[in-house]
């Protein structure tokens, strides 16, 4: 894959399977939400589907069978955080074909996850943190 086969994207956060499987796909997941215009242009260039709904506005969901990994502004991995609903994001998207009983197609994978400002996730009243990213300037869509 090369560099034209990937994007980098801004994006909200939301039902981030991180670290654990998400019970209905049986897969690490995350939703990337309120995708710009741009992401949305170039994401669909790429073949990838992208959906709309309420309260996630333009979004795709990146599936894994492994852990996904999360990174800080300062390339720490972000180990047993839980994320929140609302953290925001940027991400680098490329994508895999796959066949599977009898159907194809071609989904989005996460090649690199960079959190730029965490909601913590709250079971019970947990503190919220915040963490803020100023990656340079790169184009980020």
């Amino acid at each position: 894959m090369n560099d034209t086969q990937r994007v980098k994207i801004k994006a909200d956060v939301m039902w981030a399977y991180l670290n654990r499987k998400n019970e209905m796909s049986d897969r690490y997941q995350v939703d990337l939400c309120n995708l710009s215009d741009g992401a949305v242009s170039a994401l669909e260039s790429m073949g990838l589907t992208v959906n709309q709904k309420d309260g996630k506005g333009y979004f795709i969901t990146c599936k894994s069978t492994n852990p996904i990994r999360a990174y800080d502004a300062n390339g720490e991995i972000l180990e047993d955080v839980p994320i929140g609903n609302g953290s925001q994001a940027i991400a680098l998207v490329g994508f895999y074909d796959w066949n599977w009983k009898n159907k194809a197609g071609r989904s989005a994978s996460l090649n690199k996850f960079v959190i730029t400002d965490l909601v913590q996730y709250e079971s019970a009243g947990a503190p919220v943190e915040e963490v803020i990213m100023d990656d340079g300037d790169d184009e980020i869509l």
